[in-house]
Parts: structure tokens; sequence; C-alpha cells
């Protein structure tokens, strides 16, 4: 496979996407946990769940917007 195949650019997209939104998933989820005063272990509940979402959904827009772009020659 070719270093700068679409599936690796697509791959990497994914990978950035996913790490980005967990971030800032674990931040706004430990936020909201203590603002609405989650009990107890629910708290990480609530982070964990939170953290996962984000991670897939901005990994999924990212991974989509590479493969967009991987058609693009400039």
């Amino acid at each position: 496979m070719a270093r700068d195949s679409c599936l690796a650019r697509v791959g990497a997209g994914v990978a950035v996407g996913g790490a980005i939104g967990g971030a800032v998933g674990a931040v706004y989820g430990t936020y909201e946990a203590i603002r609405y005063k989650v009990p107890g272990l629910m708290k990480i509940r609530y982070i964990g769940q939170t953290t996962v979402g984000s991670a897939a959904i901005f990994g999924l827009f990212l991974g989509a917007g590479s493969l967009i772009h991987c058609g693009k020659s400039y």
C-alpha cells in the first residue's frame, strides 16, 4: 500500500478525529457531570459515554472529509 493511498488517508483521518473527539468529549462529559451533579459512580459512566460518543462522531466526520478530499488533486 502506497503512503499516499486513499485508504491510508481515511484511516489517519478517522484516528485523528477519534483522538480529538475523545479528548473534547472527556472534557465536556466531566463538565456536564459536575454541572448536573450526577451521583457517585454514574459520573464515570456518563463521562465514558460522552467520550466514546464524541470520538465516534468526530472520527466518522473527519474520515468522511478525508474520503471526499482524497479524490482532489491540487
